[in-house]
C-alpha cells in the first residue's frame, strides 16, 4: 500500500544535473596503483584508475546516468569520467534520500533503443511517488539488509564454482597419474599447424565457422559456439589447409596460453585463426583422451614449459610437437575417459544448479526493489 503522505515528483524535481565535461580524463593510460577511479554508468562501472589531480568530482554522493542507455550508478567516492555521454545527477536532499531515488530508478521500465540523449526531454519527466524522508531511510535500510543477505548467498555460490574448478583439475590429475609411457606429439600426429592471418576480409554473416581464442575455455575442452564468427571463403583461400576435422585438438598459442578445445564429431565446415594451433592425432579415436590430458596439470606443465617471450607470451608449433603425451591402447584410453566423464558429469550438474541460482539471485534483486516501492517491505 502506498502511504497517503507520498508526494508525486518528476525526477527532474528531485535530481539536478551537471554535464561531466570538466571531469573527463585526459589520458586513458590507467593503472591500478593510481588512486582516482574513472567511471562509466554502465555495468563496467570502474574503467580504470588515473593519476590525474585536476578535474576530480567530489560533491558526493551523486548518481551517474548514461544519457543514451539510461543505466545508472550510485557514487559516494571521488572520481573522473571517460566520456561526455552521461549526466551527473545531484539529489535534492531536502526532498529525497540519495540511495532511495537511486534504487527507485533501477526499476523504471524505459525504452532506450533509439540512439539519442534521454535525460532532459524524457527521463527527467518521469513521475515517482516519494514518501517522507524518514520512511525513505527505512526503505533504504531494509533494501540494503536484504541485499546484504543476498550477496552473502551469491558469494557462497561463487565460491562453490571456484571449488568445482579445482575439483575438475584434481579429477584430471588423478586420471593420468598412473601413465608412464609417453611420446612427443610429433610422433603421434599427422598435422600440427596454426590458422592463417588476415581472415577479417572473409568475415560474413554466413558460411564456415571461424574459431578464435574466445571460443576456447580455461576450464574444459568444449568449444563455446555462442559468439562464433562466420567466414565466407573463396575456393583458393590459403587457409583451406587448416580446415578442422572431428576429434582435432585445438590449443591457444598466444594470449591465454594453453586453452584447449576438442572439435566435436558433428562439426560443420570450420577453420581457426592464427592464435590457435590444431593438432590432429593419427588415431583420431583418442582425440578426446589427448584433449583431457593436455587440459590436465600434467599436460599443461609440459605444454607450457617452453613458452617464450618476456612481455607477450607465445607457443611455437615445435613447442607443441615436442610436448610429451601418453601412449596407451584404445581400451585404456576408453577406461580413463569413462572415469573422467563420470566424475565431471556430477560437476556439470552442480554447476548448472549454481548458475541457475545465480540467475535467480539477479531476479530476486529486482523483486526486492519492486516490493520496496510497492509498500511490500
Amino acid at each position: 500500500m502506498h502511504d497517503s503522505s507520498n508526494i508525486i515528483y518528476e525526477l527532474g524535481d528531485l535530481l539536478s544535473y551537471e554535464q561531466p565535461t570538466a571531469y573527463i580524463v585526459e589520458s586513458t593510460k590507467y593503472d591500478d596503483k593510481y588512486k582516482i577511479p574513472v567511471l562509466t554508468a554502465g555495468k563496467t562501472f570502474i574503467l580504470g584508475y588515473t593519476d590525474e589531480t585536476t578535474g576530480i568530482y567530489d560533491n558526493l554522493p551523486v548518481i551517474i546516468f548514461d544519457d543514451f542507455t539510461t543505466a545508472s550508478q550510485y557514487v559516494n567516492f571521488k572520481f573522473k569520467v571517460k566520456s561526455s555521454a552521461m549526466k551527473i545527477l545531484i539529489p535534492n536532499t531536502e526532498l529525497v534520500n540519495p540511495k532511495y531515488i537511486y534504487y527507485r530508478m533501477q526499476i523504471i521500465q524505459f525504452d532506450s533503443s533509439t540512439h539519442k540523449r534521454y535525460w532532459i526531454q524524457q527521463y527527467s519527466k518521469i513521475k515517482v511517488a516519494v514518501p517522507p524522508l524518514k520512511e525513505q531511510a527505512r526503505i533504504v535500510a531494509r533494501i540494503e539488509e536484504l541485499f546484504s543477505q543476498l550477496e552473502s548467498g551469491v558469494e557462497t555460490l561463487k565460491q562453490t564454482k571456484a571449488q568445482l574448478a579445482v575439483y575438475r583439475q584434481a579429477v584430471l590429475k588423478e586420471a593420468f597419474a598412473h601413465i608412464e609411457k609417453k611420446a612427443p606429439i610429433r610422433d603421434l600426429t599427422t598435422l600440427v599447424t596454426s590458422g592463417s592471418r588476415g581472415w577479417a576480409q572473409y568475415y560474413s554473416d554466413r558460411g564456415a565457422l571461424f574459431i578464435r581464442i574466445g571460443n576456447l575455455t580455461r576450464t574444459g575442452i568444449e568449444i563455446n559456439f555462442d559468439d562464433i564468427q562466420n567466414v565466407f571463403l573463396p575456393d583458393r583461400a590459403e587457409g583451406l589447409r587448416s580446415r578442422l576435422q572431428p576429434n582435432d585438438v585445438l590449443i591457444s598459442i598466444t594470449a591465454d596460453l594453453g586453452s584447449i578445445g576438442l572439435v566435436p564429431e558433428t562439426i560443420p565446415e570450420a577453420y581457426i585463426n592464427q592464435h590457435i594451433a590444431v593438432v590432429r592425432f593419427q588415431n583420431s579415436n583418442q582425440g578426446k583422451f589427448m584433449a583431457y590430458y593436455l587440459r590436465s596439470d600434467w599436460g599443461q606443465k609440459d605444454l607450457l614449459k617452453n613458452k617464450r617471450g618476456a612481455g607477450k607470451m607465445g607457443l611455437g608449433l615445435d613447442d607443441i610437437r615436442d610436448t610429451p603425451v601418453p601412449v596407451v591402447s584404445d581400451d585404456e584410453a576408453a577406461e580413463v575417459l569413462a572415469e573422467i566423464e563420470s566424475r565431471l558429469s556430477v560437476c556439470d550438474q552442480i554447476e548448472q544448479t549454481v548458475d541457475a541460482a545465480l540467475q535467480q539471485a539477479e531476479a530476486l534483486r529486482q523483486s526486492i526493489l519492486k516490493k520496496a516501492f510497492e509498500g511490500g517491505l
